[in-house]
């Protein structure tokens, strides 16, 4: 793939057959579909639940990312869960559940509880960060975690790891100065980076066309030399095609790729939003109709890889998984005011 190019890239896998009795073979690429549906169908019944919560009265603040599911989870599958790393940005549910972090901890997260393993209640809701998954935490202020992404790889290249990092930001974010110098940065050092630009058509309230004087953000790949690929994040497997190529290319030592997903906005930006004073009744209804998680229901079911047996397996599954996750993080206790200011300043073992 050459520097300039902008394209869409189909998916490698191919369709499976059942049997006569609606028995789908064993077939790796039959258990990558069905573990992809199941972060698909996670994240969002993580995100629904958080919305609950807010609007009991039990979270204070949710943002969210219906409508992202098939980029995050797409793109956070092509990694190697043990030994990538991966930068979320705000809206990443489905992409920091794929890296290992279960639904307890995003709520444990979302009611600012004293054993959150981002922050220990310090941190707003979705700032995602866990240490032992390699999952970075990061700022509120959007595309800095670009930067720090890019260091990471910088790293991994000088000390012959072979880690691969992968950021996600929205297409409001590529305003930002931080978006030029870390792809400047990455490209010239050909470090082993993944850029995603998870763009759902508005930055806040923001429309792309006030944004940006180009169709899709990819095209700015050429700038800095280094591929640029566009896909269409209602379909999932299209995503994970084109994020196991970008990411192989890290790998192989090709350099960074800027991979952009177009993805409906579901949802409001955050709960402190109302974004129909600003979307007309036909963009929001033309959003639905994008929905990744009934679009990959779908083709799912008419590839014959989710049969009635199997999705209510899997749906059943996640039923439990979030509410036993809800269970936990509402037991947990709040955390001691009198350690609001740990971790901000050097600690001695005696002061602690």
């Amino acid at each position: 793939m050459s520097a300039k190019s902008t394209r869409t890239v189909k998916t490698p896998l191919a369709p499976a057959h059942a049997d006569g009795a609606g028995r789908v073979p064993h077939d790796p690429a039959v258990e990558e579909m069905l573990g992809l549906y199941y972060y698909v169908s996670l994240a969002r019944a993580v995100d629904e639940r958080m919305w609950a919560l807010q609007r009991s009265g039990k979270a204070a603040f949710v943002i969210s990312g219906q409508g992202h599911e098939g980029a995050q989870v797409g793109t956070a599958y092509a990694l190697d869960r043990e030994r990538d790393w991966l930068v979320p940005f705000y809206r990443s549910v489905g992409s920091v559940l794929v890296k290992g972090m279960p639904p307890a901890e995003l709520f444990l997260i979302q009611l600012g509880k004293s054993t959150d393993p981002s922050s220990g209640g310090r941190q707003m809701p979705g700032h995602y960060g866990h240490s032992r998954h390699k999952i970075l935490s990061t700022s509120s202020p959007v595309a800095t975690q670009l930067l720090h992404a890019a260091g990471i790889a910088f790293a991994a290249k000088l000390r012959r790891t072979g880690e691969v990092s992968l950021t996600s930001l929205g297409e409001g974010a590529t305003s930002e100065g931080d978006f030029h110098e870390a792809l400047n940065f990455a490209s010239v050092h050909r470090l082993p980076v993944v850029f995603v630009v998870e763009n759902n058509g508005y930055a806040i309230s923001v429309p792309q066309r006030k944004q940006m004087a180009v169709a899709n953000v990819s095209a700015r790949a050429a700038g800095y030399g280094m591929p640029g690929v566009t896909v269409d994040g209602s379909h999932v497997l299209e995503v994970y095609a084109a994020a196991c190529e970008a990411v192989a290319r890290a790998r192989g030592g090709d350099g960074p790729t800027l991979l952009e997903v177009k993805v409906p906005r579901l949802t409001a930006h955050s709960s402190d939003d109302r974004q129909e004073k600003y979307r007309s009744a036909d963009d929001l209804a033309q959003a639905r109709m994008q929905d990744p998680v009934h679009a990959f229901t779908q083709e799912l079911r008419a590839r014959g890889v989710l049969t009635p047996a199997r999705e209510q397996e899997i749906q059943a599954r996640i039923v439990r998984e979030v509410d036993e996750g809800t269970e936990i993080a509402e037991a947990a206790p709040l955390p001691d005011p009198a350690t609001a200011t740990r971790h901000v300043y050097a600690e001695t073992e005696d002061a602690r």
